[in-house]
C-alpha cells in the first residue's frame, strides 16, 4: 500500500510573521507546511495558518495589496482549520485601535485594545509584554487544540494589544498582564486563535500542533 501523503498546512505569507518557525513547528509533528501567498494554493490545503507580528493597519494592507482576505473569510467558513496567530489573532477581529482605527476580516466581531502599563510588585510593566505568561482556563479544552495542557501553562507573549470579542462565550483562556485580563486564545467552529506564540512556547506548546494534526486526520480517515 503506497504511503499516504502528508496532510498539508499553508501558513500565509503577507510579509509580516515568524514563518518559518511555525513551519517547523508543522514539519515537527508531521504535518506538510508551506510558505505562501498564493491563494489556489491556500484553497488546496487541508488547514490555514495566519501568523503575524508587526502592526495591524501595515498587515490588512499587504492582505489586501496580495488579495487574501476574501481567501481567509472563505476558509474561515469553510470546514477548513483556520489557526491564528499573535498579529494573526488579531487581524480576524472587526477592527483595531492600534494607530488609528484600522478594519480587521471581520471574521470574528470584536476589537483589538492595546495593554496599559502599570506597577506590580514596585516595578513597572511596560508594554509590549515580551515574555512568558500564564494562560487560565475559562471553558474546557478537552476536544480543542490546547486539550492536554495544563491551566495555568506558561505561554509565550509579545504583543501590544489583545483581543476582546463580543461574544465571550468563544473565549478558551485569559492570562493577565499588569492590571489586565485578556482574551489569550479563543475557539469558533474551524477557528482557534492565540495571542501567544505555541511554536516559540516549548515542547508543552507544541501539543497545539500535535492536536491540529489528530483533527485532520480524523477529518480524513
Amino acid at each position: 500500500m503506497p504511503e499516504r501523503k502528508a496532510l498539508q498546512v499553508a501558513v500565509v505569507d503577507y510579509g509580516l510573521g515568524n514563518l518559518y518557525s511555525v513551519k517547523q513547528a508543522c514539519e515537527h509533528v508531521g504535518l506538510g507546511a508551506a510558505i505562501t501567498s498564493s491563494k489556489q494554493e491556500i484553497l488546496c490545503s487541508d488547514a490555514v495558518i495566519l501568523p503575524g507580528v508587526g502592526a495591524f493597519g501595515d498587515a490588512m494592507a499587504s492582505l489586501r495589496r496580495l488579495d487574501l482576505t476574501g481567501v481567509i473569510r472563505d476558509i474561515a467558513l469553510s470546514a477548513k482549520p483556520l489557526l491564528g496567530i499573535c498579529l494573526g489573532m488579531q487581524l480576524l477581529m472587526t477592527e483595531s485601535c492600534e494607530f488609528g482605527r484600522h478594519q480587521g476580516l471581520g471574521i470574528i466581531t470584536g476589537t483589538v485594545e492595546r495593554l496599559q502599563s502599570s506597577d506590580k510588585g514596585g516595578r513597572r510593566l511596560k508594554v509590549p509584554q515580551v515574555g512568558w505568561n500564564h494562560i487560565w482556563r475559562v471553558r474546557e479544552w478537552t476536544g480543542t487544540p490546547l486539550g492536554g495542557l495544563g491551566d495555568g501553562d506558561f505561554m509565550y507573549f509579545v504583543h501590544s494589544y489583545y483581543v476582546s470579542p463580543a461574544d465571550t462565550g468563544m473565549i478558551l483562556s485569559v492570562s493577565r498582564y499588569g492590571v489586565t485580563q485578556f482574551c489569550s486564545s479563543l475557539q469558533r467552529r474551524n477557528i482557534f486563535a492565540c495571542q501567544f506564540h505555541p511554536e516559540r512556547s516549548g515542547q508543552p506548546a507544541l501539543r497545539i500542533y500535535h492536536n491540529l494534526k489528530a483533527l485532520l486526520e480524523k477529518a480524513v480517515s
